[in-house]
């Protein structure tokens, strides 16, 4: 897939895979739409991906995951400013040791992890098909695999370990893109995700500092793991596979948790419920 003048959106530009992610692109000459919590900050990376890319068609938008509202409001002002979307990365992503929640009232890994992307790329639906040919990417982890979906308690109220949120919301976001991969079929969208490696960035810091001398033995640079993200935004020999998970640049089947279609089912019946989009999400898929 050529990128040349095509518009693309990558939440969690700022740092890391992300950062990356988004230098390769803007390189390919995209017109890159980066949402940033942070506007200075954002200023500064911006400056940094058109050093580094020189391409200067570089837009910044503001924006918060963990902010129903402004998500709401992102989308809006996006489709307000552009037409056609080909290419949605949703990248962004935290982890947290202690239990916290969103503007929203919910806990912040179902919260920013899953429900937010799954917002997002809804809201997005109409200038998605209006591109035809696009993409959606979202970034999950093997850490799926350790974990299976508690839809009876998916905020983890009764008994919280951040492992399990993390873990849960990973493994939400492989069934929303197996689910969203089946409601678009006709539609000429894909939908994939993939585990981009286990990557030195910020991710890990506030989590295990004591860890962090042995942590960097085995892992990758941000640029190493950018990879995959950036291969499944750009390989014509993609055209048409949906709804799969990718490793290292090759299809990898996730754990029987990510593959059990009725939790994927109940998960965005849920997901509806807690966005509060019965009757806002774009489109004809719900």
């Amino acid at each position: 897939m050529k990128l040349d003048g095509k518009t693309v959106i990558i939440t969690g530009a700022t740092s890391g895979i992300g950062l990356e992610t988004a230098i390769a692109i803007a390189r390919q000459n995209a017109c890159m739409v980066l949402p940033v919590r942070n506007m200075a900050k954002g200023g500064k990376i911006k400056k940094q991906i058109i050093d580094r890319s020189d391409n200067p068609a570089i837009y910044l938008m503001e924006f918060d995951l963990a902010s129903f509202d402004s998500i709401r409001k992102f989308a809006s002002e996006f489709k307000r400013r552009f037409s056609r979307l080909h290419v949605l990365v949703n990248n962004a992503g935290l982890w947290e040791r202690k239990r916290k929640e969103t503007a929203d009232g919910i806990e912040m890994h179902f919260g920013v992890n899953h429900l937010a992307p799954f917002l997002l790329t809804n809201l997005l639906l109409d200038v998605l098909k209006a591109a035809g040919g696009s993409r959606v990417i979202n970034v999950s982890s093997e850490a799926h695999r350790y974990t299976k979906m508690n839809l009876d308690d998916p905020e983890g109220k009764r008994r919280f370990s951040f492992l399990q949120a993390y873990g849960q919301s990973k493994l939400a976001n492989i069934l929303f893109t197996r689910e969203l991969a089946i409601r678009l079929a006709g539609d000429d969208i894909s939908v994939n995700c993939l585990h981009p490696g286990v990557v030195a960035t910020n991710l890990f810091d506030s989590l295990f500092p004591f860890l962090k001398p042995l942590f960097k033995l085995f892992m990758i640079s941000p640029q190493k793991g950018a990879e995959t993200t950036i291969y499944l935004a750009t390989t014509p020999e993609l055209n048409g596979v949906t709804g799969e998970y990718f490793v290292r640049k090759k299809l990898k089947k996730p754990s029987s948790s990510a593959l059990d279609v009725k939790a994927a089912e109940k998960l965005w019946e849920l997901s509806r419920e807690y966005t509060g989009s019965q009757h806002r999400l774009a489109g004809n898929i719900l």
